[in-house]
C-alpha cells in the first residue's frame, strides 16, 4: 500500500470532512443549530485544507458552497494506447513534467470508456476505441498527487488508425510511444497504472485491478 505524506493525509481529511459539512447542511435545513455546527466544520475543513494550498480558506470555502448535492469521488479515465510494436502512447504533463498516460476527468453524459477515449484525443490527436477495463484506482491507494479523493479508470485503447500520428496539444509539452523497458520519469500514480497497463496487454494480468 503507497504511504501518502502529511500534506496528502491533510487534504483528504479537509476533503472528507468538507463533504461531510456539505451533506449535513444540505439535509438540516430545518435545524438552524445543525446548520451552524455544519457551516463550521466546513470552515475547518477549509482552513485545514488552505493550509496545505496556494488557495486561501475563504476561496476554498466559496467553492464549497456552490453544490450542496451528494458529494462522491471525481471520477477519470486513463487510456492505455499500444502499438503493433508494443509500445505505450505516453504524453508528458504541463503540471509536473513528468510523463502519464493520456486522460483526465470523465464528463456528465459520457460513460467512463466514452469519456477516456475523448480524453485521449483531446490530449494526443488519436482516435481510440476501448477494448478493456484494466482496473480501477482509488487515487489515495496508488501514489496519486491530487489534492481530492478520485476513482481512476484504466482501459485498454487501441488506435482507430493502424498507423496513428500522434501531436503535442493545448495540454501538453511532449508525447511519444516507450517500450516497457525504456520508460521516462513517470507522474505520480502512474508508477503503479503504467505497469499494470502493460501486465494487462502482455497477458500476465489476469483480471482487472481494484483497489
Amino acid at each position: 500500500m503507497v504511504t501518502l505524506n502529511l500534506r496528502q493525509r491533510l487534504q483528504l481529511w479537509a476533503d472528507e470532512l468538507r463533504a461531510v459539512a456539505n451533506d449535513g447542511l444540505r439535509w438540516s435545513a430545518d435545524n438552524p443549530y445543525h446548520q451552524q455546527r455544519f457551516a463550521r466544520i466546513r470552515r475547518v475543513a477549509a482552513e485545514l485544507f488552505a493550509a496545505q494550498d496556494l488557495r486561501d480558506a475563504d476561496t476554498l470555502e466559496q467553492r464549497w458552497s456552490a453544490d450542496l448535492t451528494h458529494v462522491a469521488p471525481y471520477p477519470g479515465g486513463d487510456a492505455a494506447i499500444f502499438n503493433a510494436a508494443g509500445e505505450i502512447l505516453l504524453i508528458q504533463r504541463k503540471d509536473d513534467q513528468l510523463w502519464a498516460m493520456p486522460g483526465g476527468l470523465l464528463e456528465v453524459g459520457e460513460t467512463p470508456a466514452q469519456g477516456t477515449c475523448r480524453e485521449a484525443w483531446e490530449e494526443t490527436g488519436v482516435v481510440v476505441e476501448a477494448l478493456a477495463l484494466i482496473g480501477v484506482y482509488d487515487s489515495r491507494l496508488c501514489g496519486s498527487s491530487s489534492t481530492a479523493h478520485l476513482y481512476q479508470f484504466v482501459f485498454l485503447c487501441r488506435p482507430c488508425d493502424p498507423n496513428p500520428m500522434p501531436v503535442v496539444s493545448d495540454e501538453t509539452l511532449d508525447v511519444g510511444w516507450f517500450s516497457t523497458d525504456s520508460l521516462p520519469p513517470l507522474s505520480p500514480g502512474h508508477t503503479q497504472r503504467i505497469p499494470d497497463a502493460f501486465r494487462y496487454w502482455q497477458g500476465t494480468l489476469s483480471q482487472a485491478v481494484w483497489m
